[in-house]
């Protein structure tokens, strides 16, 4: 039988390694996803307030294809396409992660959270010249996806 002081001892263990995790960001509490390659404008770093994006961009996106695909009102605020090309940077050998991989600015967050998205079952996972140049350097008669998948 474990004395009580055996039972703390192994309780301290275990609340410190599930701590462990949190304490590898440097402080951060949860993911911490790539930088964007520039400011929306020279008074907001993105197209919404960034507390607002990250609580939010679900219902942004949402709207967006509502208004684009029943409406066909095609503007840049809140697009994909437009997230995709500031949010998902090449590394420093220029290579892109791609959706599923942790460094995907996507993934970053959706990965910790185990949330599943379908966005890229279609949408390509890359901004649209890192797609031209993958699709160019594939042979034409390849069956290929846009999306994340392979």
């Amino acid at each position: 039988m474990m004395s009580i002081r055996q039972f703390a001892k192994h309780l301290v263990v275990l609340v410190g390694l599930t701590a462990l995790p949190m304490l590898s960001n440097a402080g951060e509490l949860g993911p911490v996803p790539p930088k964007a390659k520039a400011n929306a404008s020279d008074t907001t770093k993105c197209v919404e307030p960034i507390g607002e994006m990250r609580k939010n961009h679900m219902e942004f996106l949402l709207h967006k294809r509502d208004e684009t695909m029943r409406e066909g009102v095609r503007t840049k605020q809140h697009s994909l396409t437009e997230c995709i090309a500031c949010h998902v940077t090449p590394n420093d050998k220029g290579e892109y992660a791609r959706f599923g991989d942790d460094e995907h600015f996507c993934s970053s967050c959706h990965n910790y959270a185990a949330v599943n998205v379908d966005c890229f079952d279609c949408h390509s996972d890359l901004p649209e010249d890192a797609s031209n140049k993958l699709r160019s350097s594939k042979n034409p008669h390849q069956n290929m996806t846009e999306g994340g998948k392979k």
